[in-house]
């Protein structure tokens, strides 16, 4: 069993059974969303229990995904495609250990100019003078 909550934890989850390995997405939609990455793990529908629904306001950021948040304390917790068997769960919810490690990057061709991943050696332009 894993669980985990929200910054404020009027909303918390569970996931029974292992968690898969998460991946971190570089999308200019996941880094506005998030901050930087959005590092998150699919789980089942049927082994994850979310409590505190009522406080969950959702986004709707494209026609096949919305993306839920605390409506108290703004931390991003889900990345929903309805009609799916599973829906992403961001990493930083859950208590440790989670006994799980990165398993992959995706859409790194549109990751941000500030940061590389290891092993990427694609030159950066440098920052602008203050």
């Amino acid at each position: 069993m894993h669980t985990g909550s929200c910054l404020c934890g009027a909303i918390r989850v569970e996931v029974r059974g292992d968690l898969h390995a998460p991946d971190a997405c570089h999308c200019s939609q996941c880094r506005r969303w998030s901050g930087h990455i959005w590092a998150s793990t699919d789980v089942p529908r049927d082994r994850l229990t979310v409590t505190g629904e009522d406080q969950i306001r959702w986004f709707q950021s494209s026609d096949r995904v919305r993306r839920g948040f605390c409506g108290t304390c703004g931390s991003v917790m889900f990345w929903d495609p309805p009609g799916r068997t599973s829906m992403a769960v961001a990493m930083g919810c859950f208590d440790r250990p989670t006994q799980t490690e990165l398993g992959v990057h995706i859409f790194t061709a549109d990751k941000g100019d500030y940061y590389r991943i290891d092993g990427d050696e694609t030159p950066q332009e440098p920052a602008p003078p203050p």
